[in-house]
């Protein structure tokens, strides 16, 4: 029995994970004040990447934009990102790229968002650098 409410709990962990990632990345998509079709296509194909069940998209995106709609910082959501384990943190910055450059377009704001993310994320400039061309070049 005491297994099942431990199930139970890291269900629920784990669904508060997705919801704040799915948060931290509308908010990248929202940043330059234009969320698209398309930025909402790679949000969810990152979700499920990172272990969101497909069933629950929908439900998922619709509480991470009421989140992010709702909140003043963005601190709350990476606080999830940082504790992902590497493979799971390289999957969360190539989806923010990927929305980033969505547009073709990589402005101030959000060049700044992922300044910040990578410093708060502990990732090697480097490979952050490394993923930010590879996304670039093959969006543009």
């Amino acid at each position: 029995m005491l297994k099942f409410f431990k199930k139970e709990k890291d269900l629920e962990k784990n669904s508060i994970s997705i919801i704040s990632l799915a948060s931290l990345l509308i908010h990248a998509a929202k940043i330059d004040e234009n969320y698209s079709d398309k930025e909402k296509k790679i949000i969810k194909e990152s979700l499920i990447n990172l272990g969101a069940n497909n069933s629950e998209i929908d439900s998922i995106i619709k509480q991470a934009e009421y989140n992010e709609k709702n909140s003043n910082q963005i601190l709350e959501f990476t606080k999830e990102a940082k504790n992902l384990e590497y493979k799971k943190k390289i999957i969360l910055l190539e989806a923010l790229w990927s929305i980033i450059y969505s547009d073709e377009n990589a402005d101030m704001y959000e060049a700044n968002l992922m300044r910040r993310l990578s410093g708060l994320l502990y990732l090697d400039k480097k490979i952050v650098g490394d993923i930010k061309e590879r996304i670039k070049n093959k969006r543009l």
